[in-house]
């Protein structure tokens, strides 16, 4: 049997998922502090299921470990996913993360395919889910108005935010730097037609309501990629096509300290202010979490107006957030792929043939995660 290699032990990782993997997988957790990772396996539920193992600095025990035909799976920060992935390649071992492709990944998956090897990614929550959502709502857009279309508008918008607002509308469950940190990186989408770009995308912030509740969104990363990956035919003329945040209404407002210092670009007084903030607005054990993703699609065909929209919104337990079950659970869905022999080698990503779809939802509606469809 092979085994899976699950490098890293957060709060991003989830019961429902690694449970089920354990049941069907040799599970092997690796994390820094030996103690910690005891921990973390008895709050997952996994004691006698899963072994565990520590992370040494230089990975010599995880190198030595690794046997062609295991899974590693980075659930650390996305700089260290390259590394872990060039590791893996070199026992000739399979890759997974929920992270995007970046540039060093690809690098790293090149041969991949020839050496049999798949190299997942984007596998998650955003990116993961949202990708499964898209796809479907292209695909019956087309069955429904063809490859012609006019004023075609594309908008999806995920958030983690606290389940009950606090004056911050935000309280931190993953690395403080990395959330204030992302606010300095420009956007770029499709707006009245035609490309834009915003230096600081908080500075392209929309209200945007989402059945009877007013959130605050605006728009990340470089959205122009998901066009062609999504499967828009060149015959719809896209009005709007964003990738973006979703947050509590009165973000931006709340926000405002944390802006300027990100204007500054002083990288100090930004960590000090993420360490500041996380010790004021952490995540505690009576505080439930809240994920909401919305991908809709609409636009005006030769027989009239048709408008698809997916929504997944969900309320974290005591046993269980609802980010760690929306980030794991697809994540350890595909890896169970991998073990199976279904997914065929190289770099992938979840959904990225559209037939993928419906198993997935499927799989995600079953144990928790059900996203709901309106197509009028």
């Amino acid at each position: 049997m092979s085994t899976v290699h699950w490098v890293g032990v957060g709060l991003s990782n989830g019961r429902t998922g690694l449970g089920l993997l354990a049941d069907h997988a040799d599970l092997v957790l690796w994390g820094r502090n030996p103690e910690r990772v005891r921990r973390r396996v008895a709050e997952l539920g996994l004691t006698g299921r899963a072994r565990t193992a520590t992370l040494d600095p230089n990975r010599t025990a995880l190198r030595d470990a690794v046997a062609p035909g295991d899974v590693v799976v980075s659930m650390l920060p996305g700089t260290e996913h390259a590394d872990l992935l060039r590791l893996a390649r070199q026992a000739g071992a399979h890759f997974a993360c929920s992270s995007y492709v970046s540039p060093a990944i690809e690098t790293g998956a090149d041969g991949a395919a020839e050496d049999g090897l798949v190299v997942l990614t984007e596998a998650g929550l955003d990116p993961g889910i949202d990708h499964l959502m898209a796809h479907d709502l292209v695909r019956r857009a087309r069955e429904a108005v063809g490859d012609d279309a006019a004023r075609v508008r594309f908008t999806s918008y995920c958030g983690g935010l606290p389940a009950v607002p606090n004056e911050f509308r935000y309280r931190f469950s993953w690395t403080p730097f990395g959330v204030l940190a992302a606010l300095g990186a420009p956007a770029t989408y499709v707006d009245g037609g035609r490309p834009r770009t915003v230096a600081h995308p908080w500075e392209a912030t929309t209200e945007h309501r989402v059945g009877d509740e007013v959130f605050e969104v605006y728009p990340n990363r470089d959205s122009l990629p998901f066009v062609r990956r999504y499967g828009i035919p060149r015959g719809w003329e896209l009005d709007a096509f964003v990738r973006g945040t979703l947050r509590n209404e009165g973000w931006r407002a709340a926000w405002a300290e944390v802006f300027d210092v990100v204007r500054s670009g002083d990288r100090d007084r930004l960590r000090g202010l993420a360490a500041e903030l996380a010790e004021r607005y952490p995540t505690t054990e009576d505080d439930r979490d809240r994920v909401v993703l919305e991908v809709a699609l609409e636009m005006v065909g030769p027989d009239g107006p048709w408008r698809g929209r997916y929504l997944l919104d969900l309320v974290g337990e005591a046993e269980e957030s609802a980010m760690a079950r929306c980030v794991t659970l697809p994540l350890t869905y595909a890896v169970g792929r991998v073990l199976d022999g279904t997914v065929p080698p190289g770099l992938r990503w979840a959904g990225q043939e559209p037939p993928e779809v419906g198993p997935w939802l499927e799989h995600l509606a079953q144990h928790g995660v059900r996203c709901t469809l309106e197509v009028t």
